[in-house]
């Protein structure tokens, strides 16, 4: 195991590096900073299991530290060392997220008991024999939704105690964080026997949007060949999940305000009004109180979808759940690529937990296929990781081009990073990637055939098969 002492006393450490150098199990890379910030370098660029650092440092407290290292890391241990015997500071520190606390002088039985307790549940942790947490937290069947945080178990709880009304539900998040998960969740976990039926949105060519939503007669507009139901009509008697409700436009959030508030649609082309029992959940990851400030989005739709807001957590903010997911994917991706993985090397799992994670549950999922695919052993190893890099990087493989890369290619290189770029965020749908570029789908289909062509030519790595899967989803 490493084990990282920040003190700032020179006597202290040498003291630590004595008893560690003793230890006959486990074997110890010891590594020793004088302060806060060095501290924290050093956590963040090397693999460390076990920090035990003074309360009172020059640059800063334990305190600091703490939240510093949970940051990077929340598996790492620490363990704070005083010379002043506080108990509410003592409690300050376990609440904060110490593992422990050492009151100085430190003694040396002290020492090698907390070194053997963390690295039995070090140990415990890589061969995934932890005891199941008690209730849903330990289900992976609770609508898909893996979990062990306590930030997604608040956000869980408050959605199972939604879920048995009929009021309305906003979820909000960044992309990426699993709304439409909590959505199905919140749907399970209601009485209603009709169906979940789920609409994005922005994925809805503005012309089509009302028909799609609510339906149309036959020969309300060119093309209508039949009358046909809308997605509301579908929902009957069960729930519509709205993702991205921020992008729905001006005239069709005066449709959508009726139809919340009086439960009452109308199909394209009819005067009839047709009744429902529908529940609504929607979800966005824009700010909509700035979009009403800003006149964007219609102040009384806004208060009508608000009913009960859920704010789901970015990955950053619920790193706990990183390993239960990580092992999840690999069992997932190994089943389907018809390999036998384990699971991730203790450096894959550490520069996992130390990523920022911008396209939060989605990001790591396609961050391990690609992993397993690339995967030569038994081990997912942090080589087999993709490079860190924007979203738009990561979609594109190649990323933008470096340099000495010559004029053609380096134009190639950022079209692609640009259309596949726009696809991802676009959830696949042309469509919407189209609209985004500015571009026709003509045009924007031609462009994704070039970079086909122009990919399987060059023989560029595919990152995975993530290219691979757009193109031949969407060719």
């Amino acid at each position: 195991m490493t084990l990282l002492a920040i003190d700032d006393d020179e006597t202290q450490i040498e003291l630590l590096r004595t008893v560690c150098s003793a230890l006959d199990y486990p074997p110890i890379e010891f590594l020793s900073a004088p302060g806060v910030k060095a501290g924290l370098r050093i956590a963040s660029e090397s693999v460390v299991d076990l920090v035990l650092c003074d309360l009172r440092m020059p640059d800063g407290s334990g305190f600091d530290l703490l939240a510093g290292v949970k940051a990077l890391n929340p598996t790492i241990a620490v363990v704070v060392m005083t010379a002043y015997v506080d108990a509410s500071e003592a409690v300050s520190l376990l609440k904060g997220g110490a593992d422990d606390y050492l009151v100085k002088p430190t003694r040396r039985e002290d020492i090698e008991r907390i070194v053997v307790r963390v690295n039995e549940r070090t140990a415990l942790q890589r061969e995934a024999l932890l005891p199941p947490i008690e209730g849903p937290a330990s289900s992976p069947a609770a609508a898909g939704i893996i979990y062990r945080s306590e930030a997604m178990a608040a956000a869980l709880s408050l959605a199972a105690r939604a879920a048995t009304s009929r009021a309305t539900v906003l979820l909000s998040g960044e992309s990426g964080t699993g709304k439409e998960l909590v959505a199905r969740f919140i749907h399970e976990r209601s009485a209603r026997k009709g169906s979940f039926v789920a609409v994005n949105v922005s994925a809805l060519p503005e012309t089509l949007a009302e028909s799609e939503l609510f339906g149309h007669s036959r020969g309300s507009f060119t093309g209508a060949s039949s009358d046909r139901a809308g997605r509301f009509e579908e929902a009957e008697g069960g729930t519509l999940f709205l993702d991205e409700i921020g992008e729905i436009s001006a005239p069709l959030q005066v449709k959508l305000l009726r139809a919340l508030q009086f439960g009452q649609i109308e199909r394209v082309g009819e005067n009839a009004t047709r009744k429902l029992d529908v529940r609504i959940v929607a979800a966005t990851n824009k700010e909509l109180s700035r979009m009403v400030e800003s006149g964007t989005f219609r102040r009384d739709l806004y208060h009508r979808l608000n009913v009960i807001e859920i704010r789901i957590p970015p990955l950053r903010e619920r790193k706990e759940d990183i390993r239960l997911l990580v092992d999840y994917f690999i069992a997932r991706f190994s089943e389907r690529n018809g390999k036998r993985l384990s699971g991730a090397t203790r450096e894959a799992m550490d520069a996992l937990m130390k990523r920022p994670f911008p396209g939060n549950v989605r990001e790591l999922e396609n961050c391990i296929e690609r992993a397993v695919v690339l995967c030569r052993g038994e081990f997912i190893r942090a080589e087999d990781l993709p490079p860190e890099g924007p979203p738009e990087q990561v979609c594109a493989d190649s990323g933008l081009p470096g340099p000495g890369t010559d004029y053609e290619t380096a134009m190639r290189l950022f079209e692609k990073s640009l259309v596949l770029g726009a696809l991802e965020r676009a959830k696949g749908n042309q469509s919407a990637a189209a609209r985004e570029l500015g571009i026709s789908e003509r045009h924007f289909r031609s462009c994704l055939k070039r970079i086909d062509e122009w990919t399987r030519e060059e023989g560029f790595d595919r990152s995975g098969g993530l290219f691979d899967r757009m193109v031949e989803q969407h060719r």
